[in-house]
């Protein structure tokens, strides 16, 4: 009996070729687990990214709220503080009439007491000097 050769692989071509596949398996394996991996952290960099997005605009929101909450304490204070001035000079503008005439009375008194002193002294005055004018030493 004769053996034909048939095109069957001998045992160091298939050894060869299961070595070949495996590794073809394994590098596969690791690309997609690569590739996995880079998609993973691609996802959590842009999940991160909307994270810090939505930080920034709650901030700049609580910015402006506080911007606007002084704006309008600033307004209301002012408008307290003007509304005292206005009280404060209508009090002093309406007394200032009678302050005008409180004064006047007053200075015109104390020049009628200085003028009644003035006429009291005024004798007096005119005999020292007339005594000391006319008295000749030696």
């Amino acid at each position: 009996m004769t053996i034909q050769h048939t095109n069957t692989p001998s045992l160091s071509q298939v050894q060869r070729k299961t070595t070949n596949d495996s590794t073809d398996t394994s590098t596969n394996m690791e690309s997609s687990r690569g590739q996995n991996g880079i998609q993973l952290l691609l996802a959590a960099e842009q999940e991160a990214q909307h994270i810090v997005n939505a930080a920034r605009t709650a901030k700049l929101a609580r910015l402006k709220q506080a911007k606007d909450e002084a704006a309008k304490e600033i307004a209301e204070f002012r408008a307290q503080m003007e509304a005292e001035f206005q009280r404060k000079l209508e009090e002093t503008s309406g007394d200032s009439g009678a302050n005008v005439k409180r004064l006047a009375q007053e200075t015109d008194t104390k020049i009628q007491q200085l003028k009644a002193q003035a006429g009291d002294i005024s004798q007096e005055v005119v005999k020292m000097l007339l005594k000391y004018v006319t008295t000749v030493t030696k």
